[in-house]
């Protein structure tokens, strides 16, 4: 079987460091030892309410994002979401296999929908088998994930497992989650505790891939951090959430160890650890930030990479859901 990966993110809001740590620099380096599927996912955009003309240029931007990372449009497939709609109809009979109590136990759900739940659309609550038609429409393999996505691989496991049980098929394969290195999980600037995340109100809790030198600068300079010295040994920072993340950042972006970083810097106050953070995302992030404005500034180019992408993409996806659809038992 074709080792394959699948993998997306959602164009609402800014790309912040979060998802080139957690997502597109580990999409890149996949791309040599796998065939390499990512997704621009709108459809999952929607399910809280977008502007439609906002979310058109979200669409082109995290494209954008995505190539200037390093991801090569030649050596893997990417394109939205929508333009393929198998994704949609596989999702319907994923509704119809994944059971209620498998849905009830998401914990994204309960964060996303708050207080709200009986407000919110019926889409945030079955984005999940959504998911899983994303993975499974392609026959991935494997999924990069970081640890809170894991409940939603499971899932797409137990959808793939019960669809071939129901209908006495070996249809879909059991998907294997790539666990990636010390950016999996990178935290907000204002509080330890909290993930970095475009739905923060605050620009300053995030690094946005779009910003520029001088706006990263001063959101590390404000970033939150206490007044302890740093300690040789990672492990030393337990209790200690900014600076676990300042460390954890410093760390992924120069691929070190957080003990590593903590050698370097033991003895040493946030003063002096914020200068050399400050030059090290500069260093990494200008680059990117540049080939970014640079692409959606030719809305033609990055248009043309996605439906091509959609064409090769589709190609892949319709014997599956013709396979599928026989499986079930529509009239084909």
């Amino acid at each position: 079987m074709t080792k394959r990966v699948f993998s997306g993110a959602q164009p609402s809001g800014d790309m912040h460091l979060g998802n080139y740590l957690g997502a597109f620099r580990n999409w890149v380096r996949l791309q040599d030892d796998y065939e390499c599927i990512y997704c621009v996912v709108d459809m999952h955009a929607i399910t809280v309410w977008q502007d439609p003309a906002i979310l058109v240029q979200q669409t082109r931007e995290a494209a954008a994002a995505y190539i200037a990372s390093g991801v090569d449009p030649k050596k893997s497939i990417l394109f939205n979401q929508s333009r393929v709609p198998g994704h949609a109809e596989l999702a319907w009979i994923f509704n119809c296999v994944a059971r209620l109590g498998w849905l009830n136990r998401m914990t994204q759900f309960k964060d996303k929908a708050g207080k709200n739940r009986e407000r919110v659309s019926t889409g945030l609550y079955v984005y999940p088998n959504l998911m899983a038609a994303d993975i499974l429409l392609y026959k991935a393999t494997h999924v990069p994930v970081g640890e809170d996505q894991k409940q939603h691989l499971e899932l797409t496991r137990d959808i793939a497992q019960k669809f071939n049980t129901d209908f006495g098929v070996e249809l879909f394969p059991i998907t294997e989650p790539i666990i990636m290195g010390e950016g999996a999980r990178i935290m907000s600037l204002r509080d330890g505790t909290k993930k970095m995340s475009k739905s923060d109100p605050s620009d300053m809790s995030r690094l946005n891939l779009n910003d520029d030198t001088d706006t990263l600068a001063q959101k590390i300079r404000k970033a939150k951090t206490d007044g302890d010295l740093l300690p040789a040994k990672a492990s030393l920072l337990e209790g200690r959430p900014e600076a676990q993340n300042l460390v954890g950042i410093y760390a992924a972006l120069m691929d070190q160890s957080r003990d590593t970083v903590c050698a370097e810097f033991e003895g040493k106050g946030f003063g002096d650890f914020k200068k050399a953070l400050t030059e090290v995302v500069v260093t990494k992030l200008a680059p990117i930030t540049e080939e970014m404005k640079r692409l959606q500034a030719d809305t033609a180019y990055i248009d043309s990479i996605l439906k091509d992408g959609a064409a090769r993409a589709q190609a892949i996806a319709a014997p599956i859901l013709m396979d599928v659809k026989k499986a079930v038992g529509y009239l084909v």
